[in-house]
């Protein structure tokens, strides 16, 4: 039996514990979300939360670029 007292309808936080800030996309390599946001996320309306939940996915391609390689070596060419 649960008890109601104890049941909350929060968001929960998009942690997953890989807190690394991306230095030049400055959002979290694990989370997405910026240091501020990290910072005031406890005392987010549950609306602020939604609205930087909807954000979280466009970001992703922040951090997909490829910083050099064996193709960055070579001048761009395989």
């Amino acid at each position: 039996m649960s008890d109601p007292i104890w049941q909350r309808a929060e968001i929960e936080s998009p942690c997953v514990k890989i807190c690394v800030i991306h230095p030049q996309a400055r959002i979290c390599v694990g989370c997405l979300r910026t240091g501020d946001e990290i910072a005031v996320w406890s005392r987010m309306t549950p609306d602020d939360r939604s609205k930087v939940m909807a954000e979280l996915p466009a970001r992703r391609p922040l951090l997909a670029q490829r910083r050099g390689g064996r193709a960055a070596r070579l001048g761009g060419q395989d």
